[in-house]
């Protein structure tokens, strides 16, 4: 298994290397801070989030709280070695940077995904897309003042993006990457991101009606683009106490983006 692990790190790393030219050139990056702009100036995306804040809440607690108890210690110990007298300190900030990954896949497998799919689809409807969205969902007119997300309609279509244990298996894997000092966190960023810039975009692929291959053949011809979404968008979800409200901004600026693609291809 270690060996496996390793030849797996490796892979990555080297993929990510190659790439590294292209994350920086696609200016993909900007899109997750450009959806905190973009989601605090328009309030008609508000409610989605709102309606789910208080469980995934109760979620990241819990997480957190069993994660300190089972965790701490042992990881302060290994932290010991290479962090000397800031072992206690290192050791709190990687729990919080684990727990925070760990509330963040669960809650949007199980507690999300309702309601950032609505946020992506009334970011669409926001940026004039509803030429794109009519493919996956009903919208209604617009009178009466209504917001956005309330013109949102019954939905005639959607991604399956179900927690699958693979992932959960590789996440975890991966976390203990983050025990090598600022090498291994970087590393770990990189392959999470890696796999989040595509997942963003899975309604987008739903939506252009693209089977696996189409989406396949997309996502490695813009392979830099989505590594640098992803990087940017996994850094603000390893933020403590912040990363479900990030969910749903980084989910903005996917949306976003999608919405620049299009006007891009008109």
């Amino acid at each position: 298994m270690s060996d496996k692990v390793k030849d797996a790190v490796i892979a990555e790393a080297n993929s990510v290397r190659a790439a590294s030219q292209d994350v920086v050139k696609s200016g993909a990056y900007l899109y997750p801070f450009k959806g905190i702009i973009f989601f605090a100036t328009h309030k008609g995306l508000w409610g989605p989030f709102a309606s789910r804040a208080g469980r995934t809440i109760s979620l990241g607690l819990g997480v957190t709280t069993a994660m300190f108890f089972f965790t701490y210690v042992p990881q302060m110990a290994v932290m010991a070695l290479t962090s000397g007298p800031l072992a206690a300190v290192s050791a709190a900030i990687l729990v919080l940077s684990e727990s925070s990954a760990i509330t963040n896949l669960l809650s949007r497998s199980f507690l999300l995904e309702d309601a950032l799919l609505d946020t992506f689809d009334g970011t669409l409807i926001a940026r004039n897309q509803e030429p794109l969205l009519a493919q996956g969902r009903q919208i209604k007119p617009q009178s009466g003042g209504r917001t956005a997300a309330a013109r949102l309609g019954k939905m005639l279509s959607r991604p399956f993006t179900r927690l699958k244990p693979q992932a959960l298996l590789r996440s975890l894997i991966y976390l203990p990457l983050n025990l090598i000092p600022v090498v291994g966190t970087v590393l770990y960023i990189a392959v999470q991101g890696k796999r989040a810039g595509p997942m963003l975009h899975a309604r987008y692929f739903q939506l252009k009606g693209w089977n696996s291959e189409q989406q396949g053949e997309w996502v490695t011809k813009h392979r830099g683009a989505y590594t640098a979404l992803g990087i940017a968008s996994f850094v603000l979800e390893m933020v403590p106490f912040a990363s479900i409200a990030f969910s749903f901004t980084n989910t903005v600026g996917a949306a976003l983006w999608a919405a620049d693609i299009e006007k891009a291809t008109e």
